[in-house]
């Protein structure tokens, strides 16, 4: 297991010097399979479902190093927003070296035909990253706490994409905006909490559009 997990490293490696050029397809792989000296048969092993294979292999093994850095710190001492900050620039900067192929993978999984698996993959990226952080709500809010958050990465991300900054200092500026967006949500939904004990007086409550509006706004 060990041997064909680095095999599949070197084989994906090889075809995302190609993906800068390429994207994600069937020239790209071909082209890496070549540098390796390997026929498509032996290829075809290791990804039997082929660019999807490889792109979600792609997207986890990001996930993985994320996990790793994470739990390497005392993240449990942390404030929540600064867990959940600390989460998303950890996975950005894992990638930083890596941001044409990013923006290929984005326009790849863009792809109607991809739209399930570019769901599947942000879920489990921010799942990953709520565990990572402590989280082991099983209830309601295990659902709330994700859709948020993919809310909030998925717009750092593109953002993020497109900075020049130095060290990407507007994007984190971008990313403490949307995580306070979110923390004004959670207090909203405290009080609204109160005041529908005390009194059932539905007019105070924003629409929603509003919130999710704020998260993507620069």
């Amino acid at each position: 297991m060990t041997d064909q997990k680095i095999t599949k490293d070197k084989c994906l490696n090889a075809v995302l010097d190609h993906v800068m050029f390429d994207g994600w397809s069937e020239k790209a792989v071909r082209r890496g399979a070549a540098d390796l000296g390997m026929d498509d048969l032996d290829f075809n092993l290791l990804f039997p479902g082929g660019l999807k294979d490889l792109v979600t292999f792609y997207v986890t093994r990001a996930d993985d190093r994320m996990e790793a850095v994470l739990q390497a710190k005392d993240v449990l001492s942390m404030k929540i927003r600064d867990r959940i900050t600390l989460a998303v620039r950890t996975r950005l900067e894992l990638v930083e070296q890596e941001k044409d192929c990013v923006r290929k993978t984005l326009t790849w999984l863009a792809m109607p035909r991809n739209a399930a698996l570019a769901l599947t993959l942000t879920n489990e990226t921010v799942s990953r990253m709520w565990y990572a952080t402590g989280d082991r709500s099983t209830d309601f809010s295990y659902y709330t706490k994700r859709l948020t958050l993919s809310a909030v990465y998925s717009a750092t991300l593109l953002y993020w994409l497109d900075d020049v900054s130095e060290g990407h200092d507007k994007t984190w500026e971008f990313l403490d905006r949307r995580i306070e967006n979110v923390m004004q949500f959670e207090t909203f939904k405290f009080k609204t909490k109160q005041k529908l004990a005390n009194k059932p007086d539905f007019s105070f409550i924003p629409r929603p559009g509003r919130f999710f509006r704020n998260l993507t706004a620069k």
